[in-house]
């Protein structure tokens, strides 16, 4: 993706999140220059990979296969092992119409995704086999507390405010529907680098073409602008 692109998207949804009353952190504007004068106290922000997430999978072609994403809060996988600190993550993301987020599971991750205004949010569910593959068998979910059997490969539709549950090793893939989506993410710990299993292989962090400074860090810049 060029920066040009990113730093186009990243304007846009902080125009579509203020059209929400949706707000966030102080951190989420902090510019390359204020990234240069903080120290260890800012530690966790990194190293809990919060903050912007824009994603192609890789495959260059964001308004049809790719996703917007915002780390709100975040643990981390020692603190799953440990049980202290953290243990929880949030999300909020946004989805365009027919803009597809592929098929994939976690391994370890539960996670409860919220339609949480704007269009119908689409998610299409199979079980995983133990080697990986689609499963054929009906698949049970849980959507507001209420248990649901489907088909394997049915999609289900979340109207604002309705939310389904994804226990690890269900398979789902999901885009918007009729306008663009607001959808939160509540999970146990979030790990892009290790818990993601797509079905077809496909990359979860862009490569970037630098034709246009940057606005804001994403997440996968950390590396190269923070020096506690």
């Amino acid at each position: 993706m060029k920066r040009s692109e990113i730093n186009a998207i990243i304007r846009d949804a902080d125009a579509f999140f203020n059209e929400r009353s949706f707000y966030l952190p102080p951190f989420a504007y902090w510019r390359p220059e204020d990234w240069a004068t903080m120290g260890p106290e800012a530690g966790e922000i990194v190293d809990h990979g919060l903050g912007w997430d824009i994603t192609d999978f890789g495959q260059g072609d964001y308004r049809n296969l790719g996703l917007f994403l915002f780390t709100l809060r975040n643990g981390t996988p020692e603190n799953l092992r440990s049980k202290q600190g953290k243990i929880y993550a949030e999300k909020i993301m946004i989805v365009d119409p027919d803009q597809v987020t592929p098929m994939h599971f976690h391994w370890d991750k539960t996670e409860d995704i919220i339609n949480r205004g704007g269009g119908n949010l689409v998610i299409r569910l199979y079980n995983a086999t133990k080697d990986g593959e689609l499963a054929e068998s009906p698949v049970s979910v849980s959507m507001d507390g209420v248990r649901r059997i489907v088909s394997a490969g049915e999609a289900v539709i979340l109207t604002p405010g309705e939310s389904i549950t994804l226990p690890p090793y269900l398979y789902h893939s999901f885009w918007g529907m009729g306008s663009r989506v607001l959808v939160g993410e509540v999970s146990a710990v979030n790990d892009d680098q290790e818990d993601n299993r797509f079905y077809q292989p496909i990359g979860r962090f862009p490569d970037i073409i630098e034709d246009e400074p940057l606005l804001y860090l994403l997440v996968n810049d950390y590396a190269d602008y923070y020096r506690p």
